[in-house]
């Protein structure tokens, strides 16, 4: 099996946000990309924008069963990136079982499913990243489901570290990345978020990707949960 440096990145959620820009990082570096994302066409399209060694297949990680035979012919798999994420506003007094169960199967049972379809194509050196928030720590109405996921995410990497050995695992939970889509013409709550973090500053999409690569590649990195939200969670 081919080891970690020539093998496929393996973007789960490329096709917009934050795991777009991973790809795209990856992409301009040469290596082979394949991303995914719930529209076969968007994916294709944005692979072809991506150019070089990418490729994007449709995945809908809510279709537990429909998970392996969309994962076909891809491998050997050098870093697996598990970074689709969905919002969902739900409290216990007006709760949507619907939604809620949307978001926890996708998150949890589904990037489950992909690592472990995905397992016999990894190597020793490999590498897993999954993209969690900080909504574990910081809830707020609304954060429900949002931040139980989040929790789950900070356990299956602890877990997915002794289970995966020698293959390494990481978490990667961002704050507020005010230059993202999501954030895109909310100067109030970018400037209320700039002024309760130390420094002054705010995260940007490339603060992630830096740490995202810094988490992939770094061989002493293994169970670790990464906050990515320049001090945010110290105010």
């Amino acid at each position: 099996m081919a080891d970690a440096d020539s093998g496929a990145v393996v973007v789960i959620g490329g096709t917009r946000g934050l795991g777009l820009e991973v790809a795209r990082a990856y992409a301009e570096r040469g290596r082979t990309v394949v991303l995914s994302g719930r529209d076969a066409e968007q994916a294709s399209s944005v692979a072809k924008e991506l150019g070089g060694s990418t490729s994007g297949i449709g995945l809908d990680l809510t279709r537990l069963e429909e998970i392996p035979g969309r994962l076909v012919g891809i491998g050997p798999v050098a870093h697996l990136v598990l970074a689709a994420i969905d919002r969902d506003e739900n409290t216990v007094r007006d709760y949507d079982v619907g939604r809620a169960m949307k978001l926890l199967t996708m998150k949890l049972a589904g990037s489950t499913e992909v690592l472990h379809t995905l397992l016999d194509r990894m190597s020793d050196d490999s590498s897993v990243l999954i993209f969690g928030g900080q909504a574990r720590h910081r809830p707020y109405p609304g954060s429900l489901t949002v931040t139980t996921v989040n929790g789950g995410v900070e356990a299956m990497v602890r877990t997915l570290a002794l289970e995966l050995a020698p293959i390494r695992c990481n978490g990667l939970h961002p704050g507020i990345v005010t230059d993202s889509p999501q954030w895109s013409g909310n100067e109030a709550m970018i400037e209320r978020t700039r002024a309760r973090t130390p420094g002054g500053r705010t995260v940007t999409m490339a603060d992630v990707v830096g740490a995202a690569a810094f988490l992939l590649e770094n061989k002493a990195m293994n169970g670790t949960n990464l906050a990515v939200d320049a001090g945010w969670l110290l105010t």
